[in-house]
């Protein structure tokens, strides 16, 4: 990695991470945070300060070590504890099947290269009954947002930590096998179009 990723990225997805205008998608996904926790992309760790008072331990992947080492001093602050592992989640965890009552994404799924492994992986680690909970940004059914993202995938995987615009969520989780209840689509208020159409849901591991 270079000077941009190592110093420059983790203050960009800082920046972004912590705007207000996602206080409430961040709140909707910790009211049905439950059981045992994993955290998919914990970026920086700004959702530590969300998670609800009876989650004292979760386990987190973030493999972007410049990333992770930032995630690093907002544990310290938490007095949370967390297990922080840096391997991808679409490479097969040291974790045992149905570890996990409960696994969480927030604005992740569009940078890991391999989303249909990771889901794969996540699907695997979930217990019967166990629950993925997101909130992605992704494509637009809107034609002509659709196009733009298209057009700025390349430039936003190169300077957003991989980021793609363009991927239709509800299609990736479903493949999973996971039922998705419910699965709602809607623009942000705040924020360019070509990065708020945001898909929101709670997938079922059944």
């Amino acid at each position: 990695m270079g000077f941009y990723d190592n110093h420059i990225l983790p203050r960009v997805l800082d920046f972004a991470m912590t705007r207000s205008s996602l206080d409430e998608q961040r709140q909707w996904i910790m009211k049905r945070v439950r059981g045992e926790v994993l955290e998919v992309g914990f970026g920086t760790g700004v959702n530590l300060s969300y998670y609800p008072a009876q989650v004292k331990a979760l386990t987190a992947i973030e493999p972007h070590a410049a990333v992770r080492d930032r995630a690093v001093k907002r544990i310290e602050k938490s007095g949370r504890t967390v297990t922080l592992i840096a391997r991808p989640i679409e490479k097969k965890q040291m974790l045992a099947e149905g570890s996990f009552e409960t696994i969480l994404s927030t604005w992740s799924l569009c940078t890991i290269p391999d989303p249909a492994a990771a889901m794969k992986e996540i699907y695997r680690l979930l217990r019967p009954g166990g629950r993925f909970l997101f909130v992605e940004h992704g494509l637009s059914p809107d034609p002509d947002v659709a196009t733009w993202q298209h057009r700025l995938s390349g430039l936003t995987r190169k300077w957003g930590g991989g980021c793609n615009l363009d991927r239709d969520i509800g299609k990736i989780v479903l493949a999973s096998g996971l039922e998705i209840e419910p699965l709602e689509k809607f623009h942000l208020t705040s924020g360019m179009r070509v990065g708020s159409y945001t898909y929101r849901g709670v997938g079922i591991k059944v």
